[in-house]
């Protein structure tokens, strides 16, 4: 069964109140009406069978009524698979529609909604015109994951708001404090930290050993649905270079938001991909940051390869270009729809809106 095709000509139409800042009905930013949908659906790509055996088995009551029964685990999983959902519009002005990659740790509601309730990216590109696919990786939201130990022999990583503080830059390492009264940001900070609770409700569970398995899966979905554009964001820098390595015929540009990775040289060729309009968008206050130098330099000697093969490979350095205080989560910051038009005016420059 395609999952690329509406299942009805029935127009489904959204009247949802934009919050957007700022976007009159122009060239660089979305209209304030309604998105008109032709269809939604969800689906999976990717994963394989894994069958299980010797395990024991266990009594369960699965509710106060139900009677207790056995719960035998042993027989077959399906595990390795993303879950994505799909937007089409009745009239899309993109000419291929945005696949939005999510970062680790994370779910697609990355792109849905900010953390003080603004709209989000994925709202702003369809307002834009563009067909979108909002993704969870392997063993992320609806994805599902694997049985542990069985299956996944680590466990996985569970993310703290603390943690978050320091890696995402919205403070100093010290910074957080479960009092807000007491929390430190970084002076100009952007990102809505008052609301960092309901944004720590968007953690999940993250594996460290699923790449290959994620990679896997948003190989089969690149094949599946594009040609496409790519955004994506921190963890799904790696995920989204090798999409491109191996499929160069069906992505037509790359829009990585602060990539926590590039490529391994022995795994990539500025050549294949010099066709590909790649850019790259970088928040502030990472030079105070070795972690984000060393990914910053990393991706740097990727997209370096394909400025040297004659590709575009650009770079939106934003506090360099005077828009200050971005954090690692440049998409929930308060000026998010201030970056998202310059992306948007970044594709209209590539050709890719009709």
């Amino acid at each position: 069964m395609k999952h690329d095709r509406p299942i009805s000509t029935l127009a489904l139409t959204l009247g949802i109140v934009s919050a957007l800042s700022g976007c009159a009905s122009t060239s660089s930013s979305p209209g304030d009406g309604s998105i008109v949908l032709k269809s939604v659906r969800g689906f999976h790509v990717g994963g394989e069978r894994v069958s299980l055996q010797g395990l024991p088995t266990k009594e369960i009551r699965t509710n106060p009524q139900a009677p207790i029964r056995i719960s035998n685990p042993n027989g077959d999983y399906q595990v390795g698979q993303l879950y994505v959902q799909q937007f089409s519009l009745v009239s899309p002005k993109g000419k291929v529609p945005i696949l939005l990659w999510h970062g680790g740790g994370l779910t697609g509601v990355t792109w849905e909604v900010t953390p003080d309730g603004r709209s989000g990216w994925h709202e702003f590109f369809m307002r834009a015109g563009y067909d979108t696919y909002v993704s969870d990786a392997v063993e992320r939201g609806r994805a599902s994951w694997a049985r542990y130990p069985e299956i996944n022999k680590i466990e996985p990583e569970h993310r703290t708001p603390n943690q978050a503080w320091d890696i995402f830059r919205f403070g100093p390492s010290d910074g957080y404090a479960s009092d807000p009264a007491k929390q430190k940001v970084h002076p100009g900070q952007q990102f809505p930290a008052a609301s960092i609770d309901q944004f720590g409700k968007q953690f999940v569970a993250r594996w460290t050993t699923s790449d290959a398995w994620i990679q896997k899966a948003y190989n089969e979905l690149v094949q599946r649905v594009c040609p496409c554009i790519i955004i994506g964001h921190s963890q799904a820098g790696q995920f989204v270079y090798a999409a491109a390595q191996a499929a160069p015929d069906k992505i037509k540009a790359v829009v990585m938001v602060e990539p926590a990775s590039g490529l391994e040289p022995a795994k990539f060729s500025g050549a294949t991909v010099k066709h590909i309009p790649h850019l790259t968008v970088w928040g502030d206050y990472i030079t105070g940051s070795k972690l984000w130098t060393t990914y910053r330099g990393n991706v740097q000697r990727y997209t370096s390869t394909i400025s040297a093969a004659g590709g575009t490979a650009d770079t939106f350095d934003l506090p360099a270009m005077g828009v200050r205080g971005n954090s690692h989560m440049v998409m929930m910051d308060k000026n998010s729809d201030e970056v998202a038009r310059l992306i948007r005016n970044w594709l209209v420059k590539q050709g890719l809106e009709n």
